[in-house]
């Protein structure tokens, strides 16, 4: 099975963007792809639960939705660390299938091949 990483530095500050890598990573986890969502900056704030559930960009399914059905497929997020500490947010308040990992926990699955895309 190929691993294919969607980087997402966003969330409501650009909710758009954040949307849309999100639909990516569906696609991915749907078409048997090992996919993981990597987010950082911004857009660790997804990893909380709650937080997506007013977001809704218009013309595609609500950010609440395209985390549950990425997690419900076999998606996985990985939520920097340091990014989701700076912000002080809650880390016994995570969305099902999220742990915090540093950077060489991406570093490693990118230098065994794992493709990227980022948002």
């Amino acid at each position: 099975m190929a691993k294919i990483v969607i980087s997402i530095t966003c969330a409501k500050d650009n909710p758009d963007k954040a949307t849309v890598a999100m639909v990516v990573a569906n696609a991915a986890v749907v078409s048997g792809q090992e996919a993981i969502v990597f987010l950082s900056t911004e857009g660790v704030r997804l990893a909380v639960k709650g937080y997506a559930d007013d977001i809704r960009e218009e013309g595609f399914a609500p950010m609440k939705d395209l985390l549950g059905s990425f997690v419900e497929n076999g998606g996985t997020v990985w939520v920097c660390t340091p990014c989701f500490k700076k912000r002080n947010l809650p880390e016994d308040n995570l969305v099902g299938n999220a742990k915090l990992v540093g950077g060489a926990t991406l570093v490693e699955a990118l230098s065994l091949g794992a493709a990227s895309i980022s948002y």
